[in-house]
């Protein structure tokens, strides 16, 4: 079976977590050497992978005399400053050595916001393939702050793959992928193969957690897998510590949980709708506007919006709510805050004479809606 799901894949994200490439004492240069040397084989096949590394404030903050994890923002991005340089040598040196080369692309929430720089990211990234260079994507943690982070580097892996029109997203893991209970403390917890879909029952075998070098746990890698599928790419959860996990898997070994991507796949567009353009406000919508979206693949108009929050502007993402404030939907929208509150609950043919002019009949039009909670996208 794994054969067969892999046999089309041509281009591969491998997402390699803070757990995998270092411990308490900072980075494991043979790990990092280790993993380098499998991505070379993987690119002596043909393939095109694009890393996304974890753990360059664990690799840096050992130097900063910082023990267990960094407590204060300004201490993280003073770890990731010098943690940075030594990952990315530290991979450097093993691609030379195998005559291939690598390429630094620090990202942060705005860079993929913005649709002109979310383009300009993915020109660069397909540049670098094209000359056979393998970028290594993290989050440019020097400069962010909580307002534009990724959250954590899972989540950046699920919006690489969707940026770069990936075929599979490995996520290199410090245990062997998804168990029906937490082995920790379950011996007889036994791993699950495949998952057709990530549903809440199986996010919650995720459970909370978390490893003290990372940010995350099984849940973010769950909802990792989650973004993948509705790009229509397939996620294997795999653990990185295993010795050439990643040249096991393309010799079609049964390792890991694959999580399957889904049967319909959302356009580019709405992709990026979906995952990387941060909602900015909220729209609450009544009975009538939101039966229209969902049931009848209609546009929000300004006659379905009841209530506004949040301080957005015209072709901002925000969130479309019921009245009682749960999202179903999220789309671009063509007004800003001051001119929504004019219009709402307007009928579209008065929208000119309240505002004195009119950009669209839609406040958010189809094409830039996407559904989600209360859809079959659950992007959630």
């Amino acid at each position: 079976m794994r054969e067969a799901l892999l046999a089309h894949v041509k281009r591969v994200v491998v997402k390699i977590g803070s757990g995998v490439i270092s411990n308490a004492a900072g980075l494991e240069n043979q790990q990092v050497a280790a993993i380098a040397e499998d991505v070379c084989a993987l690119l002596d096949r043909g393939l095109e992978v694009i890393l996304v590394s974890s753990g360059a404030v664990a690799a840096g903050k050992g130097q900063l005399g910082i023990s267990g994890r960094p407590q204060t923002i300004p201490q993280k991005q003073a770890a990731a400053a010098i943690g940075q340089t030594l990952i990315i040598r530290a991979y450097k040196e093993t691609f030379l050595a195998r005559d291939y080369n690598v390429a630094q692309v620090l990202l942060t929430r705005d860079d993929l916001s913005n649709r002109r720089r979310y383009l300009n990211a993915r020109n660069t990234m397909m540049t670098l393939l094209e000359y056979g260079v393998t970028p290594v994507v993290n989050e440019n943690d020097t400069v962010v702050v909580e307002e534009i982070r990724f959250g954590d580097n899972d989540n950046l892996s699920a919006l690489v793959t969707s940026l770069v029109e990936a075929d599979l997203l490995i996520i290199l893991s410090d245990v062997d992928g998804l168990y029906d209970s937490n082995p920790a403390d379950n011996p007889q917890a036994e791993l699950i193969p495949v998952v057709e879909r990530v549903t809440p029952t199986i996010e919650a075998m995720g459970g909370s957690s978390r490893g003290s070098l990372g940010t995350g746990g099984m849940i973010t890698k769950l909802k990792a897998a989650k973004k993948a599928a509705l790009s229509g790419v397939g996620t294997l959860i795999v653990n990185g510590r295993s010795p050439h996990i990643l040249t096991r898997i393309f010799a079609d070994e049964e390792v890991g949980t694959y999580v399957l991507p889904a049967q319909s796949r959302l356009t580019a567009r709405k992709q990026w709708i979906a995952f990387s353009k941060k909602p900015r406000g909220k729209l609450l919508i009544d009975e009538g506007g939101r039966q229209a979206v969902i049931k009848r693949g209609k546009s929000l108009l300004p006659s379905g919006v009841c209530g506004v929050d949040g301080g957005f502007e015209r072709g901002d993402a925000v969130r479309l709510c019921d009245r009682d404030g749960h999202e179903f939907a999220r789309g671009v929208i063509s007004y800003s805050l001051a001119e929504t509150l004019q219009i709402m609950g307007k009928q579209s043919v008065e929208i000119e004479k309240i505002l004195g002019y009119k950009y669209r009949d839609e406040v958010v039009c189809r094409d830039n809606l996407v559904l989600t909670v209360a859809g079959k996208e659950e992007i959630e």
